[in-house]
């Protein structure tokens, strides 16, 4: 399996943020003071770890990684907003608390899922193209549940949108009555 330059750029770049991941995840996992979120984030770490082993098998064997990322399931979770409650940057701190901890951890998700979508559109080679496809739905799956987690802390706001706004959108688009295209007859 041979990649083009673009894919090895892109493999590398994607290499470089997970180590980022993995060596925040470890330093979020010490600091967390909320199980919750420690065991949240120890629970993550193993998958993040083998998706940087296989990186690294894609860019250092010729036939790539012959590991199946293990995906987390999309968890549904009860969405039960608390108070949100307010923040305020910290110019001066030893620790992150576990707001900034999960708010990290989270925006960290939202990137990489990013760059792992945009990675698969750019990729030729199938085999990595799936393997990026996963990852991206790793990272999509465990960022829910750090949202949720968020959500019910009162760190998110969780804001259901206007009814007048889902009425008007719902008067500007209507549904196609006819799902084949080929069936339209004049």
């Amino acid at each position: 399996m041979k990649l083009g330059i673009h894919e090895a750029c892109e493999l590398n770049e994607l290499l470089m943020s997970c180590t980022n991941s993995i060596n925040s995840m470890a330093v979020f996992s010490e600091q967390a003071q909320d199980q919750e979120l420690k065991d949240m984030i120890l629970r993550h770490f193993s998958v993040h770890v083998q998706d940087y082993n296989m990186k690294v098998e894609f860019a250092t064997q010729q036939s790539g990684s012959t590991d199946q990322l293990n995906i987390p399931p999309l968890q549904t979770l009860p969405i039960t907003p608390a108070q949100i409650q307010p923040v305020q940057p910290q110019v001066k701190r030893n620790n992150l608390d576990d707001r900034s901890i999960a708010t990290s951890y989270l925006l960290t998700l939202k990137r990489a899922g990013r760059e792992y979508a945009w990675g698969a559109f750019e990729c030729t080679v199938p085999q990595l193209r799936s393997f990026l496809e996963d990852a991206f739905k790793m990272c999509s799956h465990q960022a829910y549940e750090v949202w949720a987690f968020m959500v019910k802390k009162g760190w998110y706001p969780a804001i259901t949108a206007p009814q007048e706004a889902m009425q008007a959108m719902g008067q500007i688009y209507q549904k196609v009555q006819i799902h084949e295209p080929m069936a339209v007859h004049s």
